[in-house]
């Protein structure tokens, strides 16, 4: 597969709130080839296509709940949020090692929803 690059929405009132996460204009993407690869800002999560179990697109979100860098409490996913309008989430048949944590899924908020979820199905 050729390496489709998918840049995050990053929302013009959250920019400031992201350089804390290390959030700029060029480090915040998903590449999918023969793997995901998730970077933002600081942070950066990788895994063969081949663990990834589903996704599905969802959202839009309240703004608060979206932006950052978040793990969820209940379930244990990891969202890269640069915008609170929609994300594909992508669950994983085995978790992904993220810093000290194994997470069952990844939440993104790219800019082409569509595009990266057609490259997911392909």
């Amino acid at each position: 597969m050729a390496a489709q690059q998918f840049p995050f929405r990053i929302g013009q009132r959250s920019r400031p709130l992201l350089r804390l996460f290390g959030v700029r204009t060029g480090n915040a993407f998903v590449v999918v080839d023969d793997e995901l690869d998730a970077h933002f800002g600081f942070f950066r999560i990788q895994t063969p296509v081949t663990n990834i179990a589903s996704w599905r697109i969802e959202g839009p979100w309240h703004w608060i709940t979206a932006i950052g860098v978040r793990r969820s409490v209940r379930h244990g996913d990891v969202t890269f949020g640069g915008s609170h309008r929609g994300g594909v989430r992508v669950d994983f048949r085995d978790r992904v090692r993220f810093g000290r944590l194994r997470i069952p899924a990844l939440y993104v908020t790219v800019e082409d929803l569509e595009g990266l979820a057609a490259t997911l199905a392909a």
